[in-house]
């Protein structure tokens, strides 16, 4: 889907669900990583995670189009848009909008650099994702001398 079938789409969603036009841009944004949308507060704008069409069907690509043009018509109707507000809860409802999207299935995590350090006198071993001062940090069992040992790439802190 195009960033043009998106903009006919969410215009069409428009006028069926809420009875109001849809004036703005629609347009997908691939930088989006953990939300299904988002409304433009400034330009009234409206972006769509492209995820949430790949990874999933047409019926929540649509939910997600009903909750942000929740946001833009409250919004442009003068009233608070905010997800904790009556209004919002309600016209969400009325409309059959998500209330929440799914989480897009993420790709599998990077591993990290962590930087291994080890304490001279009781071999107590730290690991951290950033380099420190060993001539200001003392080991915290015995309170020796931290010497760095080497740097370890995996996905999450090694033991």
């Amino acid at each position: 889907m195009t960033d043009q079938e998106l903009q006919r789409l969410v215009e069409k969603i428009s006028l069926a669900s809420f009875g109001k036009p849809f004036r703005h841009q629609a347009r997908f944004n691939p930088r989006l990583k953990t939300t299904g949308g988002r409304y433009q507060l400034k330009d009234h704008s409206i972006e769509i995670n492209p995820r949430m069409l790949t990874e999933h069907d047409q019926a929540t690509l649509v939910g997600i189009i009903k909750h942000e043009l929740c946001h833009y018509h409250l919004h442009l109707a003068g009233q608070s848009g905010q997800h904790r507000t009556r209004a919002f809860r309600e016209l969400l409802q009325q409309v059959g909008g998500l209330r929440f999207a799914p989480a897009p299935k993420s790709a599998a995590p990077r591993p990290r650099r962590w930087q291994l350090y080890v304490c001279q006198r009781c071999g107590q071993k730290y690991y951290r994702a950033r380099h420190i001062d060993v001539t200001k940090m003392v080991c915290g069992r015995c309170h020796g001398h931290l010497v760095w040992q080497k740097t370890v790439i995996a996905v999450q802190r090694p033991h």
